[in-house]
């Protein structure tokens, strides 16, 4: 009889273990901004430091597939379209927004200060420019405060996108996406949507660790990763003291910041961000 509860048991998680994962949605992914781009032909808005969430078939999905367990209050209202947006609270606050989000148990409390700030309504077979206007009206009818439409705004030169990129920094935000005015949907990396930022970040897998020397005596000096297309370096900096006493695992991802590549491609200036939580 324990023998039989046992397999039940095990076979009940696997079901509730495959309920949890879906096929990956179609999901528009941007690409890194260079000085080459007509930025007249764009859209721009605030890139938020949130959870991607995509609200389809009733229900939210990350960018991978996997449920988002948020509040039936917070879904309740919302409509029955395809959205696509950020799961956010505020600039620089993404550690909160990650653990919210991302638990299986939603916290009552913590998601009264999450808001979805849709930037795309993908099922509207036109260019983004009219999706945006879409959404943007959706939105403002719907009338729920946590659930937000992304301003877009035009901008007449290179210069003037710089000037706001340095404006809103300043003011703590990542950075900003621009968006192809007359871009249909698709799905993957293209050029019509397009992000800046006054750094580049990019991730990578942790195979090593070096010890730490002087202040760093006894514990992580520095971690040793690998990057999706198999370059291997060292990031030794953007630690805190609590992070080197208990650094990320040995085949944790991590996202890190960096500056431009050497001529072998390896990351410049390397700093350390955060774990990234499988989303």
């Amino acid at each position: 009889m324990k023998k039989i509860r046992m397999v039940c048991a095990v076979l009940w998680l696997s079901v509730m273990s495959l309920s949890l994962l879906a096929a990956s949605p179609p999901v528009q992914l941007a690409q890194v901004y260079t000085d080459e781009l007509p930025v007249t032909e764009y859209l721009v808005s605030e890139k938020l430091d949130g959870i991607r969430a995509i609200w389809k078939d009733g229900q939210f999905v990350t960018k991978t597939g996997k449920q988002i367990f948020a509040p039936d209050w917070f879904t309740e209202d919302l409509p029955d379209v395809w959205l696509d947006g950020e799961l956010w609270s505020k600039r620089q606050d993404f550690e909160f927004i990650q653990s919210t989000v991302l638990s299986y148990k939603p916290n009552e409390n913590h998601w009264q200060n999450i808001h979805y700030m849709v930037f795309d309504a993908p099922n509207q077979k036109q260019p983004f420019s009219e999706r945006a206007r879409y959404y943007k009206t959706l939105l403002e009818r719907l009338g729920l405060k946590h659930i937000r439409p992304i301003e877009q705004f035009a901008i007449e030169s290179r210069g003037v996108l710089l000037q706001h990129l340095d404006e809103y920094v300043a003011r703590g935000a990542e950075g900003l996406m621009l968006h192809r005015k007359d871009a249909m949907f698709q799905d993957g990396r293209s050029n019509a949507l397009v992000k800046l930022k006054p750094y580049m970040d990019s991730e990578a897998v942790v195979i090593g660790y070096v010890a730490g020397k002087g202040r760093n005596q006894d514990r992580m000096g520095a971690l040793i990763v690998k990057t999706q297309s198999g370059i291997v370096f060292k990031i030794g900096s953007g630690f805190t003291d609590g992070e080197r006493n208990n650094p990320p695992k040995v085949g944790e991802t991590i996202t890190f910041k960096y500056h431009g590549l050497t001529k072998n491609s390896v990351p410049k200036f390397a700093s350390f961000l955060r774990v990234r939580k499988d989303e």
